[in-house]
């Protein structure tokens, strides 16, 4: 009799160290497919990132080519001539601003405008939470 309590606790043994094992493997597998979906996310919003460049590139390069059509076929002299050229000069300068640094070089410009003037980035934030509030509750 001895024996076979001795052979139920070696059979509990291996029972609970099988159990281990099948908890330890679940667990490995587990953190290897939220490793594998944090990768595909994190190409995913790479490529996201890179396409918005892209676009906010190819916008700005519209936004030069339209200020140099302005410039090029707006009037030259007299007040009309001053504000075509300052309308035109803007547009080329902002276009060559998306061009150069894109969504991400925005980002990064208005991360550092706003360290730079917390309050008044703050007072901007309520004014346009206001006006959005009042625009979708009017609605």
């Amino acid at each position: 009799m001895a024996n076979s309590g001795s052979f139920a606790k070696d059979q509990g043994r291996s029972f609970t160290e099988k159990a281990k094992d099948v908890v330890q493997q679940a667990g490995d597998k587990a953190k290897d497919a939220a490793s594998s979906v944090g990768d595909m996310v994190s190409s995913a919003a790479s490529s996201v990132g890179k396409t918005a460049d892209k676009w906010t590139s190819s916008a700005g390069s519209g936004m030069k080519s339209l200020g140099d059509t302005i410039e090029e076929k707006g009037p030259h002299g007299g007040m009309l001539g001053s504000a075509s050229h300052a309308v035109a000069s803007t547009l080329a300068e902002g276009g060559k601003y998306l061009e150069q640094e894109g969504l991400s070089g925005m980002m990064d410009d208005v991360t550092n405008l706003i360290r730079r003037n917390p309050m008044p980035a703050i007072l901007v934030g309520i004014g346009l939470g206001y006006l959005i509030g009042r625009t979708l509750g009017s609605s």
